[in-house]
């Protein structure tokens, strides 16, 4: 069997993750500073994977990044996450659209995928 790694950590940045994971923004980015300080004891990447419920790779995942790049690289990145269907941009021709025909969302709805060509959900137009 490998020797598990463990992270040699500062009493600073031991402290940094200890208020990273009591007060970070992020339910992703406390679990991910929970993952270095558990590495950190001694644990290996998979008794850290099942308390967390997350997978093998995704902890060795995280402990790269924190060596890389310290607390800043257990942040979210950005970029990451579905992009918008609309932007600033469409919000006026949506509502151009809602008002033309405001008895029924579907049609208003298919006017502006029509004149845009971009797709969108009734549910999506009725937060207009």
């Amino acid at each position: 069997m490998k020797p598990i790694k463990v992270l040699e950590l500062s009493e600073v940045d031991r402290l940094k993750l200890e208020k990273g994971y009591h007060n970070g923004p992020t339910h992703s980015f406390r679990i991910r500073c929970k993952s270095i300080l558990l590495k950190s004891e001694g644990k290996s990447a998979p008794q850290i994977a099942e308390m967390l419920e997350v997978t093998v790779p995704t902890v060795y995942a995280w402990v790269k990044r924190y060596e890389e790049n310290g607390i800043k690289g257990l942040e979210t990145r950005p970029g990451q996450g579905r992009k918008p269907i609309m932007d600033c941009s469409d919000e006026e021709a949506v509502r151009m659209a809602i008002e033309e025909d405001r008895q029924s969302v579907s049609k208003a709805r298919e006017a502006w995928q029509n004149a845009t060509g971009k797709e969108t959900s009734d549910i999506t137009f009725k937060r207009f």
